[in-house]
């Protein structure tokens, strides 16, 4: 792992409860962790709960979204803006997670617009790029990413990468448990790092790449030794809290 802080966020997509919520700001007190940034994004009803309860036990947790829309406000039925999230104590929020792309649609274009308006009002987008299975075996891993990232760059300049994150998620390994090795994982951060040299070099070397699909408690260790993964977008093992503290325990290790 390079030299950036790493950032474990754990996506909690459409599951858990209040109980949780407690369990977790308990469990990553304020001497748990302290060398790397950990996150959690619950469901959006649970988002104002989260930052309450680790105001309480004065967690080192900090507090993101799992979608927002690109629309400041209006009539637009079931969104949640930035200004919502702000009120919350909302600090990040994830865009273009590969289940908005398939189910809801989301063009590269939607969701540089979602990334820009996050960042725009001071909440730290999490950008999500990554290949399905088809494209994987067509070669087209790095066209799928470039597209993604150039549509945020197009919008939102290249200079927007320097308080934003990406998170590398192989489409084909998020909850079917597979994984990418860790050597085809680090091939396509290098990608993303070098793509985002081809603007700006300073900025390529300073964004967090994470990356996101099947981590879990076993292979988080040898993931985080690769040079250019910065942490991980954790799914099903973020949902049980001694799992994810042995996940950001192995990338606290890994600095």
């Amino acid at each position: 792992m390079s030299q950036l802080k790493p950032l474990i966020a754990g996506n909690w997509k459409m599951n858990g409860n209040k109980s949780l919520i407690s369990e977790f700001a308990q469990e990553f007190n304020s001497q748990a962790i302290n060398e790397i940034d950990v996150l959690i994004c619950p469901p959006s009803i649970y988002v104002d709960e989260l930052a309450k309860q680790v105001d309480a036990h004065e967690s080192v947790l900090n507090v993101g979204a799992q979608n927002v829309s690109e629309q400041a406000s209006g009539a637009f039925t079931g969104e949640i803006s930035v200004d919502m999230l702000k009120e919350v104590k909302a600090s990040f929020a994830i865009v273009g997670h590969s289940e908005r792309r398939a189910i809801f649609g989301e063009s590269p274009q939607l969701v540089a617009q979602k990334y820009k308006q996050a960042l725009v009002n001071d909440i730290t987008p999490i950008l999500c790029t990554g290949e399905t299975e088809q494209e994987r075996e067509d070669d087209k891993t790095f066209d799928v990413i470039a597209k993604d990232i150039n549509a945020v760059v197009e919008l939102a300049g290249i200079e927007s990468f320097k308080n934003g994150v990406i998170a590398y998620e192989p489409v084909w390994a998020i909850g079917t448990g597979k994984s990418a090795t860790p050597e085809q994982a680090q091939a396509v951060h290098r990608f993303i790092r070098g793509h985002l040299a081809k603007y700006d070099a300073e900025v390529a070397q300073g964004v967090r790449i994470l990356y996101g699909g099947s981590v879990n408690e076993n292979n988080a260790a040898e993931l985080f030794k690769q040079n250019d993964i910065n942490g991980a977008l954790v799914g099903g093992a973020s949902l049980v809290s001694d799992k994810f503290m042995t996940i950001c325990n192995n990338a606290q290790s890994s600095k």
